[in-house]
């Protein structure tokens, strides 16, 4: 077993096991596993609710934020920020983590994701290299060539993908397959070799680029073999019962939020998108009794808008217990919420009106000075792609941009520089 995992490590594959000190050297150290959890509320938050008045470290909480009160250490408050071009009401839920402009375009082509660009450089180093999730189908996750990758909603089958082994014969099989994906990847690159010869230069360049992601599809199917032969994590739980009533979207949402601690705590994964999707029916939460799509719209309706609170009240109240259980997960002498950058937000500014501006943002834990609310212009906003690159430097990549964007978020500041 040790020869094994000495193998391993030395071929670039990373285990969730520990080093072993007679191999020599420091053993590894969990707070290298930095993790990015990305949340979008398909229907927004309702602003007033949400932004204190008050900019910097001395603001007022807000009916939403005193929800999160136990957190207001762990995590940064953002008002007056949106990505630039970005508009279409809830078409630019297609865009929350890309920041490609006009998504109600009938010529959008989307561009990759933030966890995205993430995978290409981490994925590799957790059995999962990205996991992309919703309540009802629709994925916050494309690939660099604009692509929706698809998302897993049953908590059920998340829970199999993420624990469960086959049996010898399936797992045989699956190996099979991975093995067939790369054969086929071989003949690819074979056959567009030949054809490269005949090409101008100009189609040379494409190819090479077709060439750069057949090379990544091939490592990608080669590392997922490595992993079939490794038995997945023990949890001490059982497969969980999905909920098959869809107004019933809190515990549909705590669930989820239940698997996603799961595979954040063994490792399974280190970047995780999770689409809260709305839905166009009355939910089930005690003291509302209309559609909540419909409340969305409240047209400044006090009536309207007491429900609308309601919901979105419980919506934060999960989030915080997804906070209190990272928080409460101990890594080596530090919190899973310290290594763990949340963000949670919406591409709808104001919900009522389809506006995409001035969107509702919260960054909690992941290693940054936080306990402030950053209040940018609400007229003339701050380019949510300088957060983006924020939270990539964080998690160890060198680049100085995003979505055409360059440059950090002003006044979000690392408690350290790991």
């Amino acid at each position: 077993m040790q020869n094994r995992r000495k193998f391993l490590q030395a071929s670039g594959i990373f285990l969730t096991l520990p080093s072993l000190e007679s191999f020599g050297g420091p053993p590894a150290r969990n707070m290298d596993r930095k993790r990015t959890v990305a949340i979008n509320i398909g229907l927004g938050l309702h602003g007033p609710n949400l932004f204190p008045e008050t900019a910097g470290r001395n603001y007022e909480q807000t009916t939403y934020l005193r929800v999160l009160e136990e957190f207001r250490d762990q995590l940064t408050v953002l008002s007056g920020t949106s990505h630039p071009g970005v508009d279409g009401g809830h078409s630019a839920e297609k865009s929350f983590l890309t920041a490609a402009p006009h998504p109600g375009s009938a010529s959008f082509k989307n561009t990759i994701s933030l966890d995205q660009v993430l995978a290409e450089k981490i994925g590799a180093r957790t059995r999962f290299g990205y996991l992309p999730l919703s309540l009802s189908g629709r994925s916050l996750s494309w690939s660099r060539s604009g692509v929706e990758l698809p998302s897993e909603s049953r908590p059920s089958q998340l829970f199999t993908r993420l624990f469960l082994d086959g049996n010898p014969d399936e797992k045989k099989r699956q190996i099979q397959r991975l093995r067939d994906g790369q054969s086929i990847m071989d003949a690819v690159r074979e056959n567009a070799s030949d054809m490269a010869k005949r090409l101008s230069h100009r189609d040379r360049q494409k190819l090479e680029q077709y060439f750069s992601v057949v090379r990544d599809t091939e490592q990608r199917l080669k590392l997922a073999e490595e992993w079939e032969h490794q038995p997945k994590p023990e949890v001490n739980r059982k497969v969980p019962n999905d909920i098959a009533d869809r107004t019933d979207i809190i515990a549909k949402a705590d669930l989820m939020y239940d698997m996603m601690h799961l595979a954040l705590q063994t490792d399974s994964t280190r970047l995780i998108t999770f689409f809260k999707n709305g839905i166009n029916a009355v939910p089930q939460i005690q003291g509302v009794s209309q559609d909540y799509h419909n409340l969305s719209h409240h047209g400044k309706d006090p009536g309207k808008i007491d429900e609308l609170t309601v919901i979105e009240k419980e919506q934060i109240r999960s989030f915080r217990d997804f906070l209190r259980k990272l928080r409460d997960t101990d890594e080596e002498g530090t919190s899973l919420l310290d290594q763990t950058q949340v963000l949670l937000g919406s591409n709808l500014g104001n919900a009522s009106s389809h506006n995409n501006r001035n969107m509702p943002i919260i960054l909690a834990g992941g290693g940054y000075d936080h306990g402030q609310h950053l209040a940018f212009d609400p007229e003339n906003n701050q380019p949510l792609p300088h957060l983006f690159v924020t939270m990539l430097q964080r998690m160890g990549l060198e680049v100085d941009s995003f979505a055409g964007h360059s440059g950090t978020l002003p006044g979000l500041n690392f408690t350290d520089r790991s």
